[in-house]
């Protein structure tokens, strides 16, 4: 997926969505930075050889670069692209047509709040562009013509699209998935101590120790305020979990006084408005990943009711007022003062 150098230059600052840290002896920790899936990726493993972390993390890396082509519509003969030049479908990748398995499920739960149908929308907005725009009336309504949960099928690894003109857009799903497929390489070749951040979308596997000689315990993370970046909302703690936070502050431009973000409702084309940022602990980071934004879409009360759906799932809410709702479950990561 492309870049431009304001977006990564926040991304480096601000780390998008979730400020973490944890510490390692530094003779038992590998750290590796770099851009991928359009977004920085940090990687930090630590164990008691540094080869054989070298060659873990070099695999990881190897494998989201990989899913990086196949997933992004960026890439000429990527599955996606395939897809949406076909006239009503194609056959994918399993890793693709998993991804898409999901991603159907979530949007059908959803009512269509999550969806993957998107692509023309995403591409009239133009929030991976230097200058985003808002488009007419017009332009929004012919991006929205035919998309939705039914507008996609798939049986096998066969894709269906109801239409010529439908775009697909994995944004939403893609980069948790990557990171998902991250930590399966790293487990592969015997990590047991580890965090991958793909701008905000974060596993942390295992457990880490806060300093030399003490007990290992669950990783912390804090979650950034999405009006203060410098403030802490709340801190977790979790351990063989995922961690996503979706944000009005990540991507957005201002015209007019009108704060304009890239996290768009499907019935109007526009961003949707009833909250600041989501946070989702899950099992998996594509699940988490597909689950913030669709939560974001919905609201505070409708988001929640939807992760009722999703028994290993929790969330965290900062409503458009300002006010924070969380699922039952969330008191089980929360950390208190």
């Amino acid at each position: 997926m492309p870049w431009n150098r304001p977006l990564i230059i926040g991304l480096l600052v601000v780390l998008l969505a979730i400020s973490w840290w944890r510490l390692l002896p530094d003779d038992q920790e590998i750290r590796r930075s770099q851009l991928l899936m359009g977004t920085v990726v940090e990687i930090v493993v630590g164990g008691e050889s540094s080869d054989k972390l070298e060659a873990a993390v070099d695999a990881a890396v190897a494998e989201m670069t990989r899913l990086d082509q196949l997933l992004s519509r960026h890439h000429q003969k990527s599955d996606l692209s395939r897809l949406s030049r076909s006239d009503t479908g194609t056959e994918v990748n399993v890793e693709t047509a998993e991804v898409i398995t999901l991603g159907l499920d979530v949007a059908q739960r959803s009512g269509g709040a999550f969806d993957l149908t998107l692509g023309r929308l995403k591409v009239l907005w133009g929030f991976d562009r230097e200058n985003p725009t808002v488009p007419d009336q017009v332009a929004l309504t012919a991006a929205l013509e035919g998309i939705g949960p039914t507008a996609l099928s798939l049986q096998g690894q066969e894709v269906n699209k109801r239409s010529l003109q439908l775009q697909v857009d994995l944004g939403g799903i893609a980069k948790g998935y990557a990171v998902d497929r991250a930590i399966a390489v790293l487990k592969e070749h015997g990590v047991t101590s580890a965090a991958v951040n793909a701008g905000g979308d974060m596993y942390l596997l295992g457990l880490h120790s806060e300093l030399q000689g003490r007990p290992e315990r669950p990783w912390r993370i804090g979650i950034q305020h999405p009006r203060h970046k410098e403030t802490l909302l709340e801190t977790v703690q979790v351990s063989d979990r995922a961690v996503v936070t979706s944000g009005d502050y990540e991507r957005f431009f201002e015209e007019d006084g009108v704060r304009y973000h890239h996290i768009f409702d499907p019935q109007t084309g526009l961003p949707a408005r009833g909250c600041q940022s989501v946070t989702i602990i899950a099992d998996s980071v594509a699940l988490a990943d597909a689950l913030a934004t669709a939560v974001f879409v919905l609201g505070p009360a409708a988001g929640l009711q939807l992760l009722t759906q999703y028994p290993t799932a929790e969330g965290l809410v900062v409503a458009a007022d300002g006010t924070l709702h969380s699922s039952s479950g969330w008191t089980n990561y929360r950390v208190t003062p």
